[in-house]
This record gives structure tokens, C-alpha cells and sequence, in this order.
């Protein structure tokens, strides 16, 4: 596979099948940074899932709702534990099927159920309306759920008059470990990861919360606003992102993994520039600089800032102050620091670094000849 990511940091927030996922991106040349801020707790061998099998069998219901595909396919492979599979089949087959999403609909129909609607936003407020304008009050009601805690959709339904019940399979919770999601978040801010990939939305929520208990959730939310990019699999998760204030978030047409990858390879591969510096040709991709002749150099934070800072306007001189406000945000660290950090720049870029000329007391310029 080819190496168009090669350069890109991205971040990776997935506990479920982020295998799968760093393997698309890595096989692209992009770097993973693995924070996973969500875990997954299968309750398939808990004496409730056998209870809730047995309840269903005894007492089919008049619809079935599936909100995710995970649960699904969990329930059957639970009641298939339970030497129960073909009885829990027989009672859903009996009741009108509704699904939240692609994914849902796509584990009903493998499990043999005949899906007859799909919420096409993919949120539990569309089947909750759906359901109310097909179903007279009073209807039995089985509902798979996600794996937030309680019973939200389930407990509203049942507030609207049917006789709804809740199936939880599997449940979400924060990582035992913090720490990959603590680094996470800490590259985010210091913009050292170029995007972060969300594939639900408590995913979201709990890496807000890791970086709120390091005092660092401003600093986030205002480094996915204005650099960062935030990937969603889905419209619910990139609903949540945006409400959390990360900016206007990615998401593919397809709620599908692979959909999401190649939307974001595209993405990163848009924002690669090429232009001439010294009478050199080169291409600028993520934090690597490759250069005409030369082997690619992987550029600092600092350094590849300084860099864009002055291709934004090329010939244009920048002051110290300027560089100072623009890549530091702030002029307390002294002048000193940006003569530091073009110096190496200029090092890192070999024969292209004399494109970065020094205007006596007035500042840098970056020039193509």
C-alpha cells in the first residue's frame, strides 16, 4: 500500500477493533498514536443477559429495536451459550424490526431477522419517534441496548405508554489505564497528532474528561478547533464532537471504518503543500519535509510552524514578534528562542534551508530563488 500518510501523526481513541484500524492507517505510512479512552465490558456470561433471554422466549414481544451491531450479534452469541439461540430467533421473528444505523441492520439480518425500518440518522431519537408513530400504545417492546448506563430509550418509551424492556449486552467504561489516553491528549495540545479518530461518541466524552483532570481541557478543545483534525465514523459521534466544541468534525457518507479511513487519507493528503524554497522542489506532509535530491526530514512542532509561518506569505518579511505571537502565542519567551528554532530549521532542510533568509533587524522572509 502506498505511503500518502507518511508524515501524519493520528490518534486513535478506539478500543474495538483499533487493531484493524492503526493497520489501514499505518499501512498508509501514517503514525498511530493509540490513546483508547473507552472500553468495551461484554456482560454475556452475567446472570442478567440469561434472564433477559429467557423473558423474551416466554414473552415475545411485538417489536424489537437493535441500536448497535456489537449487541446484537452479542445477545446470539450469549443465547447461543445458553443452548437458547433458536428460541430467542423464533421470538424476535415474530415481532417488527427496527434499527438504529448500518451497523445495526446489518447484524439483524445476519442473525436472520427481516429489518422492515432503518433510522437513517442513526440516532435513538429518530426510532423513538418512528416508533411512536407506528405503534399503538400498549405494544410490547424489546430494546437492545448501547452501552451507556441505564436504559434511556427504553425508560422513554415506556414513559410513552408502551410495554418496553431493555436488553444490555455489553456496557462502556473508562480505561483502566490513563495513561495512553493522558499522552493522547497532551500531543493533541502541543499539535504534535494532526487528527483523532472517534468511533463512538462516549469516546468523546471520556477523553474531555482525561483532559479536564489533567486541567488541559481548554487547551484541547481549542487545539481541535483550530488545527486538529476530529474523525467520526458516524453522524451521532460527529454530532457530539462538534457539540463539545472540537470544531467542525470529518465523518464519511458511510458510517463504516474503512469509509472513515479513506475519507481521512484524503483529507491529510489535501493538506500536504508543495512549493520551491532555494531553487528546490519540495513537499511539505504533516511534520515531514521532503526535499528535492534529499532524504525526507522530520521536522518539530516549532520548526514546522516557523516553516508555515512564512510560506503564508513568501518574500514577505516576519518580525520576531510576529513568529513570537504566531507559533508561541506569546513574546515571553524571549527573541532568542525563534533565532534557536530557524537555525535548526534551516539545518533540518540542508541546501532548501538558505530559502530562509535573515532581513537585518527586521525579522525572516522564506524566498523560492
Amino acid at each position: 500500500m502506498s505511503d500518502v500518510l507518511r508524515g501524519y501523526t493520528i490518534g486513535v481513541t478506539a478500543d474495538r477493533r483499533s487493531e484493524e484500524q492503526i493497520a489501514l492507517l499505518e499501512g498508509r505510512g501514517a503514525e498511530c498514536l493509540h490513546g483508547p479512552t473507552i472500553r468495551t465490558h461484554a456482560l454475556l456470561a452475567e446472570d442478567s443477559i440469561y434472564a433477559a433471554t429467557v423473558d423474551v422466549i416466554a414473552r415475545p414481544p411485538d417489536a424489537f429495536v437493535a441500536l448497535t451491531g456489537i449487541g446484537v450479534r452479542g445477545w446470539f452469541e450469549a443465547a447461543g451459550a445458553f443452548s437458547l439461540g433458536t428460541e430467542l430467533l423464533d421470538a424476535l421473528m415474530g415481532a417488527r424490526t427496527f434499527v438504529r444505523g448500518p451497523k445495526a441492520h446489518g447484524a439483524a439480518t445476519t442473525v436472520g431477522l427481516d429489518v422492515e425500518w432503518v433510522a437513517r440518522s442513526a440516532t435513538a431519537n429518530e426510532v423513538y419517534e418512528h416508533l411512536c408513530s407506528v405503534l399503538a400504545p400498549g405494544a410490547s417492546i424489546v430494546v437492545q441496548n448501547d452501552g451507556a448506563p441505564g436504559q434511556p430509550l427504553a425508560e422513554r418509551l415506556a414513559s410513552a405508554g408502551f410495554d418496553a424492556r431493555g436488553v444490555a449486552v455489553y456496557r462502556w467504561s473508562m480505561p483502566t489505564d490513563l495513561a495512553p489516553a493522558e499522552i493522547l491528549v497532551r500531543s493533541i495540545i502541543e499539535r504534535r497528532t494532526d487528527a483523532v479518530t472517534f468511533t463512538s461518541a462516549p469516546a468523546i466524552d471520556h477523553l474531555k474528561v482525561v483532559a479536564a483532570d489533567l486541567d488541559l481541557g481548554d487547551a484541547m478543545v481549542a487545539a481541535f478547533a483550530e488545527q486538529v483534525l476530529p474523525v467520526c465514523v458516524g453522524s451521532v459521534t460527529a454530532a457530539r464532537a462538534e457539540a463539545a466544541g472540537f470544531g467542525e468534525p470529518m465523518q464519511p457518507v458511510r458510517p463504516r471504518l474503512g469509509a472513515m479511513v479513506q475519507q481521512l487519507t484524503d483529507a491529510l493528503t489535501a493538506r500536504s503543500q508543495q512549493f520551491d524554497l532555494a531553487g528546490r522542489s519540495v513537499e511539505l506532509r504533516g511534520r515531514l519535509v521532503c526535499i528535492e535530491g534529499s532524504e525526507p526530514v522530520r521536522l518539530a512542532v516549532r520548526e514546522r510552524s516557523v516553516l508555515l509561518a512564512l510560506l503564508e506569505r513568501p518574500g514577505v518579511v516576519r518580525s520576531k514578534d510576529q513568529l513570537l505571537d504566531t507559533v508561541w502565542g506569546s513574546r515571553d519567551v524571549g527573541a532568542h528562542v525563534v533565532e534557536v528554532t530557524v537555525g535548526r530549521l534551516r539545518r533540518r532542510l540542508g541546501p532548501a534551508g538558505e530559502g530562509i533568509e535573515t532581513v537585518i533587524r527586521r525579522g525572516y522572509r522564506a524566498s523560492a530563488s
